[in-house]
């Protein structure tokens, strides 16, 4: 079969056939995130997805709106449901209590996300056309959902198109100008390219020939900018990152805090080769997200065992649960936090989680509306960290200080994943510190695309991310992205490394999101413009 041939069966396909091929074709997609980084399914699916919208015409506007949104959802749920199922894990953690929500979890999420991507191909049909102008209009369409997915209630970027991009070295580069949500414009732009060769005569070629040469041109940025010599280091750092691959199971309970904290102990003073002395080479040893099974302020006796551990001149950063003072009768409060203990057992810093993750650390508007609490609870509905009433946010992002280091950006769990939100307010720190908890989803994509997604961080900001993971995948990642040590997902051990220098600010770093709106612009305008032979 020829490629106009197989572009016309894609157009002319309708009813259940057309929903399954949009549903596929989403699917297939998704493999161009990591762990597999395959932007050629990309550009399968994009290109099906063109030929798919071709055929949406109908008898009148409200017929083809309709029609591309049907589309646009069953791509959408493709897409989403083949780049989210791991999150089943977390439900099967603690079965008994949250496995009747599989479905809503592993479904409902990318049900829902899917309907940004309903909207966009509607909206995307308003302009359409026959010729390669309608590739802008999708690009456009589809970026503007992605960035409005990762703002829209408390925003959720997770896969992100520009992933597709980001996930390479050198074509990731660009995101230092125009972050996240600018490579997704290029990266559907680039993959959609090929359509014309199936559905356009004159010049055919020309769409996909530009859109290699584009993808040319961002390989080759990122060629030259990333130098081919290690960045400096920041003069007398020696990090030791502890990863101690517990499970997120019974296991990880307050009645075994003496077991876990001996493994942390173990873990954390392991000999890498027989020249190193374990803690005693460091001065910082890094700890991961809520590291242990109770509150570390209130425990002198796991104080003290930390105390013993560190050597005078070296500092522990580790995540804890911190409660807040809370006056009698007041039901107790707790936050997602960071806190740096010196080598005398003493609670230093602390830095609390902002960002909180929906159905995972609280409940939404369980702690303002009282009544909405107790439908919840007689639903069934509780978060999965087992803290009563759920973590409270923290008041504001600020630059977290830690002895002997720059400061810091610090980051718990997700929060290294929306970009243009990771700096805090202040002085720019010297290093962004990422502490995360992936063990909820065990040995699957997610632990995989959370770290891409945080080291694409480092391109868009010019800063070195030092990452503790309970499972991993944990590393030391340079400002241009490149990854200096790193520990595989499942496998407990040490990291010891350097720490990179920052770079300057980046133009991102400046203008956070400016360049993005710049492109989209372009994009709609030039697709619309281009709009010649309606078709609604």
């Amino acid at each position: 079969m020829t490629l106009a041939g197989l572009a016309e069966r894609v157009i002319l396909a309708w009813g259940w056939p057309r929903r399954l091929m949009a549903f596929a074709s989403g699917a297939v997609g998704a493999l161009a995130l990591a762990p597999l980084d395959l932007f050629p399914a990309l550009v399968v699916s994009m290109t099906l997805a063109v030929w798919l919208m071709d055929g949406t015409a109908g008898t009148g506007w409200r017929d083809a709106l309709k029609s591309a949104f049907g589309l646009g959802w069953w791509f959408g749920f493709g897409f989403f449901l083949a780049g989210l199922w791991w999150l089943g894990a977390a439900f099967l953690v603690e079965a008994d209590k949250f496995a009747w929500a599989l479905p809503l979890g592993v479904l409902g999420l990318p049900a829902g996300l899917a309907l940004f991507h309903g909207a966009a191909f509607a909206l995307a049909r308003l302009a359409w056309s026959q010729g390669a102008s309608r590739i802008l209009v999708l690009a456009a369409a589809l970026g503007g959902a992605d960035w409005l997915r990762g703002h829209v209630l408390t925003g959720f970027p997770w896969n992100s198109y520009g992933m597709a991009l980001g996930t390479h070295l050198w074509t990731a580069q660009l995101a230092s100008v125009v972050g996240l949500y600018g490579l997704g414009l290029l990266a559907v732009a680039i993959a959609a390219s090929p359509a014309t060769l199936g559905t356009t005569r004159r010049r055919p070629w020309a769409s996909p020939v530009t859109g290699a040469l584009v993808l040319g041109a961002l390989a080759a940025y990122g060629a030259w900018r990333v130098p081919t010599i290690p960045v400096a280091e920041v003069p007398g750092v020696k990090l030791r990152i502890m990863q101690p691959n517990l499970p997120q199971d019974a296991k990880f309970r307050p009645e075994n805090a003496g077991a876990i904290m001996q493994r942390y102990l173990s873990v954390s003073d392991r000999a890498t080769s027989p020249a190193t002395m374990g803690v005693a080479d460091a001065t910082h040893l890094i700890w991961p997200e809520s590291a242990f099974p109770f509150v570390l302020a209130q425990q002198p006796a796991a104080l003290a065992q930390i105390a013993a551990l560190l050597p005078q001149g070296v500092t522990l950063v580790t995540g804890a649960v911190r409660a807040l003072p809370s006056l009698p009768g007041e039901n107790a409060r707790y936050r997602n936090a960071i806190h740096v203990v010196g080598h005398d057992g003493t609670i230093g810093a602390s830095y609390d989680k902002v960002h909180l993750v929906p159905f995972g650390e609280y409940l939404p508007l369980a702690r303002q509306i009282e009544a909405f609490a107790a439908f919840l609870e007689r639903m069934g509905i509780r978060q999965f960290v087992a803290v009563p009433g759920g973590f409270e946010a923290g008041e504001r992002r600020l630059p977290f200080a830690v002895p002997g280091l720059p400061l810091a950006a610090a980051l718990v769990c997700y929060e290294a994943i929306f970009p243009g939100a990771v700096m805090p307010e202040g002085p720019r720190p010297g290093l962004m510190l990422n502490l995360t908890n992936d063990a909820w989803f065990g040995d699957t994509p997610g632990p995989h695309q959370h770290l891409a997604q945080a080291r694409l961080r480092t391109i868009e900001e010019g800063l070195p991310m030092v990452r503790a993971a309970n499972s991993g995948i944990s590393a030391v990642i340079d400002p241009y992205g490149r990854i200096l040590a790193s520990l595989p997902l499942s496998r407990d051990g040490v990291i010891d490394s350097k720490l990179p220098t920052a770079l300057a600010p980046t133009i991102y770093g400046r203008y956070p999101d400016v360049f993005f709106a710049m492109m989209f612009a372009v994009f709609a305008l030039l697709g619309m413009r281009g709009a010649n032979r309606r078709t609604v």
